[in-house]
């Protein structure tokens, strides 16, 4: 039966009578005309930003979004939300604004559109939080809505990109690099507007968003700077005007079964281990009930497929050229990994969608087949033991070994792990530990990319495992194992750790110990008392107070049931 939809539903209240001319009044001066008041307003939620080559030509891109709005039959209304910079602020007290910033964008673009009155909106994210910040508004206002990634960066000289530069430290730290060289690699790595160049957590999550359905096909993989990239956003414009007049909401796309879509995806693409924390997050807003172990139970059988950076080979644009992710999922829908009902925003199935995806070319080495893959299930393993009651998420793409165990080597906060690193004070053969770097404890819950890529340019990428209650960045690769819950702000295990503690991660048990009698772990709770805040005012203070569980999702509201129909 066909739907009775009134596309002005949010905007007429703002907008029509006599009572409201006031407010008329006040859109004349900013373009209005008397015709737009009876069209729908479609907010446009930029992330542009000239503090980061993520974000720097989404200015351009939103104008395009419009100009997709206004032809397409709405009233197009331009907005800005922030965005931070993760590969600036990394290592620095300023990556405790970064989950906080998700936060913060998600906040920002639901007071917009819900004090407007907007019918529908866009969102247009470059970065690695801004990109599931714009997902969260999405699910959480329930209006029409199509997400745009901003597309990924060109790669530097000598295909470099911003993990080249992070790793170039550690060798220059080890003396393996002169000063020259590092400067180098400074001054090429970087070319131009972009996210970053490999399947870290702004290609992971703009591949997530896609296969839940919220962007159009292909938008996931695209340059940012180019025709394609224009044109999907002009296409985000018209849809979203057909989306307010057919009704189709957020919450009809986001499903149990269209997360389970996105893990799949995420798992294929041996992407972030950031997706984990930010789908939880998105389910949350969603009303789905997602969990940890469902990443477990879905990676028993989804392989690994896409050769990518960090792990891997290859770059980002170098997956658009042999054609994205869309035959990646039709490979995976082809051998009934994928749910093919599942609703997207251009009103079709994800079927509909991929019924005349060209495969990949033969001769291409980025996606493997299924019957060869790199990794025969998922590379994102949750652990659990006496080190981490709730879970821990590591990467463990193969490459690294399946087990590790040695001494800790205890270390309160990223910043002296990294210091420690670089001037060769951790052996071969060390459990670094870095705590108090969770949601509440730094808070923040910062990337520990500073000490992981210091471990790879020193050379003991396979001789060190690193333990943290923060995250890793999407660049992190190694032995590496993070969201360790509960944190040790909160008195987790983790916090209890001892420098010289026997510690034992197991990627096939799926289990993380520390080798101490329960007695003494006991004692050690008792005796613990928790550390300092490390902001007493301020949006950190605010955040520390209310934010969750990582095990969760680290979103910022309590943990209960939404309405499925609101």
């Amino acid at each position: 039966m066909k739907r009775s939809i009134d596309p002005r539903r949010h905007s007429r209240r703002v907008v029509d009578g006599e009572t409201r001319a006031p407010a008329r009044a006040m859109l004349r001066a900013v373009g209005f005309g008397d015709e737009d008041f009876k069209r729908p307003q479609i907010g446009v939620a930029s992330t542009w930003a000239n503090l980061t080559p993520c974000n720097m030509h989404i200015g351009e891109l939103a104008r395009e979004a419009c100009t997709g709005i206004d032809g397409g039959g709405g009233k197009s209304v331009l907005f800005n939300t922030i965005t931070v910079s993760d590969g600036i602020s990394m290592g620095t007290p300023g990556m405790r604004y970064s989950l906080v910033s998700r936060e913060i964008i998600a906040d920002s673009i639901e007071a917009v559109a819900g004090a407007a009155g907007f019918d529908g909106f866009v969102a247009i994210g470059g970065c690695d939080k801004n990109i599931p910040g714009c997902a969260m508004a999405m699910a959480r206002l329930n209006r029409p809505a199509v997400f745009v990634y901003g597309g990924t960066i060109r790669p530097g000289a000598q295909r470099r990109d911003i993990i080249s530069v992070f790793e170039a430290v550690g060798a220059h730290a080890a003396g393996k690099l002169s000063d020259a060289g590092l400067l180098e690699i400074e001054r090429t790595a970087i070319p131009g507007p972009g996210s970053c160049a490999g399947m870290y957590t702004a290609n992971t999550m703009a591949s997530a968003i896609e296969a839940l359905g919220l962007s159009l096909p292909g938008s996931s993989a695209q340059e940012a700077v180019g025709e394609d990239k224009r044109s999907d956003c002009r296409r985000a414009g018209e849809a979203v005007v057909r989306l307010v007049r057919e009704g189709l909401k957020p919450r009809e796309i986001l499903t149990r079964r269209s997360f389970e879509n996105a893990i799949t995806v995420v798992i294929a693409l041996g992407g972030s281990t950031n997706a984990v924390l930010h789908l939880l997050a998105i389910a949350h807003e969603a009303g789905v009930r997602l969990k940890l172990d469902d990443f477990t139970r879905i990676g028993r059988r989804v392989p690994v497929l896409a050769d990518l950076k960090p792990s891997g080979r290859y770059l980002m644009s170098e997956l658009v050229a042999i054609g994205g992710i869309q035959p990646l999922m039709k490979l995976l829908l082809s051998a009934g990994l994928l749910h093919p009902e599942c609703l997207t925003v251009t009103g079709n199935t994800l079927r509909e969608n991929l019924e005349k995806v060209p495969m990949y070319m033969s001769g291409q080495e980025i996606v493997r087949p299924l019957s060869n893959p790199l990794k025969k299930d998922s590379h994102l393993v949750v652990l659990y033991g006496n080190l981490a009651p709730e879970g821990a998420v590591a990467k463990i793409t193969g490459k690294e070994g399946a087990r590790f165990e040695g001494p800790a080597r205890v270390f309160e906060g990223e910043e002296r792990a990294s210091q420690a690193i670089l001037a060769g004070r951790v052996r071969a053969g060390d459990v670094v530990v870095i705590r108090q770097e969770g949601p509440r404890g730094a808070p923040g819950m910062p990337e520990m990319l500073s000490p992981t890529s210091a471990i790879m340019g020193t050379g003991l990428g396979t001789q060190v495992a690193l333990i943290t209650d923060g995250r890793f960045s999407g660049g992190s690769h190694g032995f590496v194992v993070g969201h360790v819950c509960p944190e040790a702000a909160v008195g987790g295990p983790i916090g209890l750790l001892r420098s010289g503690d026997r510690i034992s991660i197991d990627a096939a048990r799926r289990e993380i110990r520390v080798h101490l009698p329960a007695a003494e772990l006991r004692r050690r709770r008792a005796a613990w008392r928790p550390a300092k805040p490390h902001a007493l005012t301020g949006v950190l203070a605010k955040y520390a107070h209310l934010v969750g569980s990582a095990s969760r999702g680290a979103v910022t509201e309590p943990i209960q049931p939404r309405r499925r129909n609101s």
